[in-house]
């Protein structure tokens, strides 16, 4: 039996705004939604979910995600400059990189709730 992951879900405190940057930054268009609570892109093999966090977290003050996972988007091509206009709009972006031996060029960011992002064109 072959399992394959269909969805991802992040559990986020402002959906609006991330949805805001998901379209404005990466272009994804929107599967389904629910205002301010949930909403799911068509992520290209998957699908990226945007789940209002529980009521017993809403009030925190620390949102910032701190965990072990990365999502990783595939560019065709000019990741150079969609790295500069990130960086012209405020996202916390790290600088281009390579690795001995694997065809691709990488950076990372975060989204607006730090979120860890790796944006991904091959050679």
């Amino acid at each position: 039996m072959i399992i394959s992951m269909s969805r991802l879900i992040l559990y986020v405190h402002d959906v609006e705004a991330l949805k805001s940057f998901y379209e404005a930054h990466f272009a994804l268009p929107i599967v389904e939604e629910i205002p301010g609570e949930w909403v799911v892109f068509n992520a290209g093999a998957i699908e990226l979910a945007l789940h209002l966090v529980g009521e017993p977290y809403r009030n925190m003050t620390a949102k910032h995600a701190h965990s072990n996972a990365k999502m990783v988007f595939s560019v065709p091509s000019g990741l150079d400059a969609l790295r500069d206009k990130l960086v012209a709009a405020g996202v916390n972006m790290r600088e281009l990189k390579r690795y001995e031996g694997f065809p691709y060029l990488l950076c990372d960011g975060e989204d607006p709730e730090g979120n860890v992002f790796q944006l991904s064109q091959a050679d």
